[in-house]
């Protein structure tokens, strides 16, 4: 008796090499796209993130470069004024004041109202603040001050 039997296909499976995800590397202008996207009013950093195909924490990083000016932002727009250091001439000197050592700065203004700054005196005036370091003061001091004060 003659019995067939089905023969079965062998199918060897080959070993799939394991592709490598590529990580994008972004550029400081393209970063900086995506940050002011998230900035934005009303919008989400997760959504700007996944339509970009980035992590949302990724983006956050980012966002905390930018506000430091290291993605060419918002601190990094800000520009130093110039500085003259000048002494007051004997004329604008009040003679109660020529003696004392201290030096008169005037206002801006129609009419400048004149006030005393001793010596060693540094007198800043922002929009939203105002800084004043009278006698000797410590650089790093200082500029931990004005750092926070930039924000």
């Amino acid at each position: 008796m003659e019995t067939s039997r089905a023969t079965v296909p062998v199918v060897k499976l080959a070993p799939v090499p394991e592709v490598e995800a590529k990580r994008r590397r972004r550029s400081v202008q393209e970063r900086r796209e995506i940050v002011e996207e998230t900035l934005v009013p009303g919008a989400s950093v997760a959504r700007v993130a996944r339509a970009h195909g980035v992590n949302a924490n990724q983006v956050f990083y980012w966002r905390t470069l930018y506000r430091r000016g290291r993605l060419g932002g918002a601190a990094a727009g800000a520009a130093l004024l110039p500085v003259t250091i000048s002494e007051p001439a004997a004329s604008e000197v009040p003679a109660a004041t020529a003696n004392s050592g201290c030096r008169i700065e005037p206002e801006s203004g129609p009419d400048p109202e004149r006030r005393m700054i001793a010596p060693g005196t540094i007198h800043i005036q922002l929009p939203k603040a105002q800084l004043r370091i009278e006698g000797t003061a410590d650089a790093s001091t200082v500029r931990a001050v004005l750092e926070m004060l930039r924000g």
